[in-house]
């Protein structure tokens, strides 16, 4: 009885490391999900902008879309997007933001969008830098003129820039506090202790030193607003300016919050209160 009773524990033990070596090995399939088909050319797409080169740190050569400002305006937003799709489907928020007079970057991390690579978390850190470089070098962009705008993953990449490069004003579309909260949230289990990319986006949030804004929907069932709600918190006890905007009924990916009225407007607002606004205030040059 005994022999048996350790025979079958040992094969338990054997299926359970068995299946945490398989997520292990495979969780970069299961947080980052890219479309990697040809992007369409740029002036199908999003007419006045330019496709441009990216050079990351470690000499990757990513494509991304830059939209120059309007007329009068000189202030600029850097996307770091979530984690599907590719550029293309970030047009509607480009023409909208533009339309604000924003330039906008449209960045495509490794592995995206027909680029080389494999994503990480220190891979999109690295892209994000090489979209940074390119705004306030060859586009001419200057760092108190730069918005970056993250939207779920890419919140945390836009995060973990901002503290490293602080921007005029951060604008944050559904952001999870961490990769592990974002992941117990979607499988009710604790998988915080299985993840390579840690993401801690409420930790980092606090580190920044530009005012911050904050947009979610209240039906997002892919980051739970309470996540979102918890991030502007985080900023709010720092005592540091916040914004925080909430768009009724709309789910993560729904064109109201991706691109809509609510999300433009906080980015405008707090561009605004930054002196980076392009509305034709004193602020907006």
């Amino acid at each position: 009885m005994a022999r048996t009773w350790r025979v079958t524990l040992g094969a338990l033990v054997a299926v359970v490391a068995v299946a945490v070596g398989l997520v292990w090995a495979g969780q970069g399939r299961l947080v980052y999900h890219p479309d990697t088909r040809a992007v369409p050319a740029v002036a199908d797409v999003l007419p006045g902008a330019r496709e441009v080169h990216l050079t990351t740190s470690d000499g990757l050569r990513l494509g991304a879309w830059y939209l120059p400002p309007a007329d009068g305006c000189d202030a600029a937003v850097l996307v770091t997007p979530g984690n599907g799709g590719h550029r293309a489907g970030r047009a509607g928020l480009a023409r909208a933001l533009h339309a604000q007079g924003f330039g906008v970057l449209l960045l495509d991390y490794r592995g995206y969008g027909g680029n080389e690579g494999t994503p990480s978390q220190a891979g999109l850190a690295r892209d994000a830098r090489a979209a940074r470089e390119h705004l306030v070098g060859e586009a001419g962009i200057r760092q108190d003129r730069l918005v970056y705008l993250g939207e779920s993953l890419g919140a945390a990449v836009a995060t973990a820039l901002a503290v490293e490069h602080p921007p005029a004003a951060l604008v944050l579309r559904s952001p999870f506090t961490s990769l592990a909260d974002a992941g117990r949230a979607a499988v009710h289990v604790p998988v915080g202790w299985l993840l390579r990319d840690r993401y801690d986006v409420r930790a980092l949030v606090a580190r920044v030193d530009a005012p911050v804004a904050v947009v979610h929907g209240t039906a997002d069932t892919i980051v739970p607003p309470s996540q979102s709600r918890e991030v502007a918190d985080a900023v709010r006890g720092t005592g540091a300016q916040v914004v925080e905007r909430k768009v009724a009924g709309a789910g993560h990916n729904d064109a109201d919050l991706a691109h809509g009225a609510v999300l433009v407007d906080a980015v405008a607002e707090v561009a605004r209160a930054a002196g980076a606004g392009c509305d034709g205030s004193p602020d907006g040059r």
